[in-house]
């Protein structure tokens, strides 16, 4: 282990990433001298696509389904995380800023995932917000909406492992869409919360590079924005999350936060295929185990108020992200009352050996 590496993973050990701390990755930890979110903030594009260095936590996440000229499902993720070691920035080497990235692609054969880190101040990894840029190394989300209103309308992606690669084109079909208040996304009964909106409207053309070649697909992706301090309540361990895109043109968000006293906080947000949402409050969507696995990899999923009653099946059961706090992440194909495909992601559970 190099060097550089070692001293961004005992950065990241007192960052909201340690694992050990309260709360999924630490995010439950206090957050004394950094911004809170606040019901009264108005999000504002293109300024809010950029880094908010006054907050401890924040991250730029891209998910995916996509197909080859098959039929062949595949999925991706792209995830540029931002984390303070002390409110506001500075230049060069005296940056607080600690930068992590997570790349992932799924087969019905295979998960792959890998991780890259960096320290701010150096280039190697940041935001801008117009023109829009997230990197870290090689790996790029970039605008290519030169001119346009949003700069969140058209991006090209990359990433790299030694065993998978891709490029892709994106083009948004629809707005951006705010969760909770306004974009004010309230995670706790006790009134932790972020800032969180989404884009979760573009449409994808690419190409996937594995082992065995190129593919090329087109699909879905969907791109969520959140920043906060403390986005977790003390006594919250970890959360289940769903982004799923229905055939109808339909979309639902929703996550099941878990206490340890065996309760969960829910949330949801209703988008009709013209983009105006509806955001539902703590009880209003449930999200139930259908298998015994841990975590789950089966779920029905119920928003009564849309006559929503779905279950998610992923494509794999072992899409563990392996980086430096575990997690799972992948994709699902969505049946019952409404059908299509859509992304799960799940913390704060314990791998289960394998046989």
């Amino acid at each position: 282990m190099s060097l550089t590496r070692r001293t961004l993973l005992a950065g990241l050990a007192v960052t909201p990433f340690s694992a050990t701390a309260q709360g999924f990755a630490g995010l439950g930890t206090e957050a004394d001298g950094f911004a809170l979110p606040s019901r009264s903030t108005t999000l504002t594009f293109p300024a809010d696509h950029g880094p908010h260095p006054a907050f401890r936590i924040e991250w730029w996440y891209l998910t995916a389904t996509l197909a080859g000229p098959d039929g062949t499902p595949y999925g991706i993720q792209w995830t540029l995380f931002r984390s303070a070691l002390a409110p506001g920035d500075r230049e060069g080497w005296s940056s607080p800023q600690v930068w992590m990235a997570h790349a992932a692609l799924t087969t019905p054969e295979s998960h792959h995932s890998t991780e890259r880190l960096a320290r701010g101040g150096t280039g190697q990894a940041g935001v801008t917000a117009a023109p829009f840029a997230a990197w870290i190394d090689d790996w790029a989300m970039a605008g290519t909406a030169s001119g346009q209103a949003d700069e969140l309308s058209a991006l090209s992606l990359t990433a790299s492992a030694p065993d998978f690669a891709y490029e892709l084109q994106l083009t948004a079909t629809g707005p951006l869409v705010l969760h909770g208040d306004k974009g004010f996304s309230v995670k706790s009964p006790t009134g932790q919360a972020s800032h969180y909106y989404s884009q979760p409207f573009y449409e994808v053309t690419g190409r996937l590079t594995l082992p065995d070649g190129d593919i090329p697909v087109t699909g879905n992706a969907w791109l969520d924005r959140e920043w906060s301090s403390q986005p977790l309540a003390e006594n919250q361990d970890g959360w289940d999350w769903v982004s799923l895109s229905f055939s109808t043109g339909a979309r639902l968000m929703g996550f099941a936060l878990r206490a340890t006293d065996g309760t969960a906080f829910t949330s949801a947000t209703w988008i009709d295929p013209d983009g105006t949402a509806t955001p539902y409050g703590n009880g209003a969507l449930t999200l139930t185990p259908l298998n015994g696995s841990t975590p789950p990899t089966r779920w029905r999923v119920t928003l009564p108020d849309k006559d929503v009653d779905v279950e998610i099946d992923a494509l794999r059961a072992d899409a563990w992200m392996d980086v430096s706090f575990e997690y799972w992440e992948g994709p699902v194909a969505i049946t019952g009352s409404h059908t299509g495909r859509g992304y799960l992601e799940m913390t704060g559970y314990d791998r289960a050996p394998q046989p």
